[in-house]
């Protein structure tokens, strides 16, 4: 029997592409400017809502994680038609998603003794979060039980990393990542921060001088980092990823293809575009862009 999966909405795939993939997606609540909060990808798309902070530089957002009844909603219906589940949600350490998850499943577990749900931790955001739902997706439709796929999933939230920068210092300042003479400094010299995500953390990577060398330095961090540690990308996943400039994406993401086969990677395959949420867009503000990878569980085939 296959099983059903779901994410939070943290993990940037959007809900077309969740839909498309047979992925259940429950919302992160974000709001601008005042209490009303709306569910992201659902009361409003990602790009609209990036598309308000641009326009009101200075008004930071905020973020609120699923409710309970949220996750409720979409267990009920699965575990009364007796279908197994796997819930895969944002890194522990970033948000209480999953444990909100895992009480969700209690109190489900009370109305539907028998109910097959498997709550996970995947210690990752954005698009690694997103290469392990596709991941999970892939499996499922390979024929693994919810068992065998939950035990091929749990080595490789360790092995993804991220390369990324952003604009503004001032959103990185308000969500405590850096202090305010830093931020000031940083702004005054036009300095931009060079950001990594590895082992469940986020790491700082240095920094560049202006917007432009910094995306080039994104890049040469993904290269080394694959050189140094001599991945063979038929077991990865690649992704890049971006918050508003899809214009500015497109290049950096061209460059990355081509910076893959200049380096002999024969037909390197990075995944369809990942508009990064404002889930990690509240700190980041809405000009992120990077590249990820995660370690597959069974290599690419063709």
């Amino acid at each position: 029997m296959k099983f059903h999966i779901i994410s939070d909405s943290s993990c940037d795939l959007g809900r077309e592409a969740c839909r498309q993939l047979g992925v259940e997606l429950v919302s992160f609540y974000a709001a601008l400017g005042d209490e009303t909060y709306y569910r992201e990808e659902r009361d409003v798309s990602t790009r609209e809502f990036y598309q308000r902070m641009a326009d009101n530089p200075g008004i930071f957002p905020k973020t609120s994680m699923p409710t309970l009844e949220d996750y409720l909603e979409v267990f009920r219906p699965l575990a009364r038609a007796g279908e197994p589940m796997l819930c895969i949600c944002l890194n522990s350490r970033f948000s209480g998603s999953y444990q909100t998850a895992r009480n969700a499943r209690e109190e489900l577990l009370e109305e539907f003794p028998d109910a097959q749900l498997r709550v996970m931790d995947s210690q990752l955001a954005t698009v690694l979060q997103g290469l392990l739902v596709e991941e999970a997706a892939l499996l499922r439709d390979r024929g693994y039980t919810l068992d065998q796929a939950v035990e091929a999933l749990a080595p490789l939230p360790m092995t993804g990393r991220i390369f990324f920068t952003t604009n503004d210092l001032e959103y990185l300042r308000h969500g405590g990542r850096i202090g305010k003479a830093a931020a000031t400094t940083g702004s005054l010299l036009k300095v931009k921060p060079l950001i990594g995500y590895k082992e469940g953390e986020l790491v700082t990577d240095g920094i560049a001088q202006g917007r432009k060398k910094s995306l080039q330095k994104v890049q040469e961090l993904f290269f080394r980092f694959l050189e140094r540690e001599g991945l063979d990308l038929d077991w990865y996943r690649v992704a890049t990823g971006f918050g508003l400039d899809r214009a500015e994406y497109e290049t950096f993401a061209q460059e990355v293809y081509q910076g893959l086969l200049d380096r002999g990677w024969d037909r390197p395959e990075i995944k369809t575009p990942h508009q990064i949420g404002v889930t990690i867009g509240v700190h980041t503000g809405p000009t992120p862009i990077g590249v990820g990878l995660l370690r597959r569980a069974v290599p690419r085939q063709g």
